[in-house]
């Protein structure tokens, strides 16, 4: 059966999108080469990831949102957005395996007309170089004459109440400008503002910069954090203060490590590296040794050794209020206060079961009870649900990473 859009790539960035375009009546299909994930949401269920709830992924379906694995289906559509996931590969650049693999797949059934759209994260000059390459190789078809090709970064606040996708800007990147219009118009549908780049390359590096921009900013505040403390000047305070300027000024904050599916690219394929974003990369991958140091000295100051402590960690996803735990630092922080010989168990109301080295990790059922027993409790990620103020009164030693508890009740990053 035709649709109106097909979404090749069902995980965190493109649920939400095919989400957005179900609930503007567009007939829309999601393909994705696992079967299980497609089976599953068939089904009604949650991705993993929790990018979205069981209710939303209901409604998706009761709105004619078709997921499938069949690559035949991507042969009947008018529009094709790749959202294939590009992780970091092993030299610190995108891998772009998963995008390769989707377009392949859509170019064997690609027909004139379609209007094609990448919105996965990639080096500039993806789009018209390697993504154009395999699209008219695939279907003998020629982009800009017989089919429309445009770059639209991904732009999602997973979780956020404040920006939704309608009043989240897009900004698109055609190889032509007919090419760009054709983006417009579909963009058009699902946001209330469209920006146009000049061309793909553009638009691909304002992804960019927005995601190397908050890892460069959130090295600086990390890097001040640990600055503050030798000084013995209160960090938040400081940064609730600088906040008030009016202008010049965007408040971030620390935090024990940077979390998420926007990773930075210090490297972009054969060009010289960013070095400033290289740099802010070490900073940050030091966060969760800072932490585990600043967890030893605090139980050290309190007459226990790290070995044989009792170390509760609360809240171990990348964000708060979701199961997302992608490039958590949770996982780091355990696995070095394992090695200093505690005892660690956790608490998170959005993970069930946690393993780290392939072992489980003791779940906390009761909060209260679980902070009352551990010497030390370290909170990694503010949830809603946690009443800091009774978590302080509870705990034996609270570490907070995230300046979230009231001041005067915990010892902070």
């Amino acid at each position: 059966m035709p649709a109106d859009l097909a979404v090749i790539g069902l995980g965190h960035h493109g649920l939400p999108l095919a989400q957005a375009a179900a609930a503007a009546g567009i007939d829309t299909i999601g393909y994705d080469t696992d079967p299980h994930a497609v089976a599953e949401l068939a089904a009604g269920r949650s991705p993993v990831d929790g990018s979205l709830t069981v209710p939303e992924i209901r409604r998706m379906l009761s709105g004619g949102f078709r997921p499938t694995a069949n690559p035949a289906e991507l042969g009947r559509v008018r529009t094709a957005v790749l959202c294939a996931p590009t992780p970091l590969g092993p030299d610190h650049t995108l891998d772009l395996g998963a995008v390769t693999d989707a377009a392949r797949a859509l170019a064997a059934r690609l027909r004139p007309h379609t209007t094609v759209l990448l919105e996965s994260p990639v080096p500039p000059g993806t789009t018209e170089g390697v993504l154009r390459g395999l699209l008219e190789e695939g279907s003998g078809l020629r982009a800009g004459r017989d089919f429309h090709l445009a770059y639209s970064p991904g732009r999602l606040d997973p979780g956020s109440r404040t920006h939704g996708f309608a009043g989240t800007p897009k900004v698109i990147g055609g190889l032509t400008p007919a090419c760009t219009e054709a983006a417009a118009a579909f963009y058009g549908r699902l946001t209330d503002k469209v920006v146009r780049a000049r061309g793909p390359r553009e638009a691909e590096t304002v992804k960019l910069l927005e995601t190397n921009f908050r890892h460069v900013n959130i090295a600086l505040v990390n890097e001040m954090a640990v600055l503050c403390h030798e000084l013995g000047v209160d960090l938040w305070d400081v940064i609730r203060c600088a906040e008030t300027k009016p202008f010049g000024f965007q408040a971030f904050r620390p935090g024990p490590g940077v979390g998420g599916h926007g990773v930075p690219v210090d490297t972009v394929g054969a060009h010289r590296p960013l070095r400033l974003v290289e740099l802010a990369g070490q900073v940050n991958e030091r966060m969760p040794q800072y932490v585990v140091q600043r967890a030893a000295t605090l139980l050290n100051e309190h007459g226990k050794s790290a070995r044989g402590a009792r170390v509760l960690l609360l809240g171990i996803t990348y964000k708060p209020d979701l199961p997302d735990r992608q490039g958590s630092p949770a996982d780091e922080i355990a696995r070095r206060l394992m090695d200093l010989g505690a005892a660690v168990s956790y608490h998170d109301p959005h993970v069930p079961d946690w393993r780290v080295r392939e072992l489980p990790v003791p779940r906390a059922d009761s909060l209260y009870e679980a902070a009352a027993h551990a010497d030390l409790t370290v909170l990694l990620q503010h949830h809603r649900t946690y009443d800091l103020q009774g978590l302080a009164v509870k705990a034996q030693l609270l570490l907070d990473t995230r300046g979230a508890t009231p001041t005067g009740t915990a010892h902070r990053l």
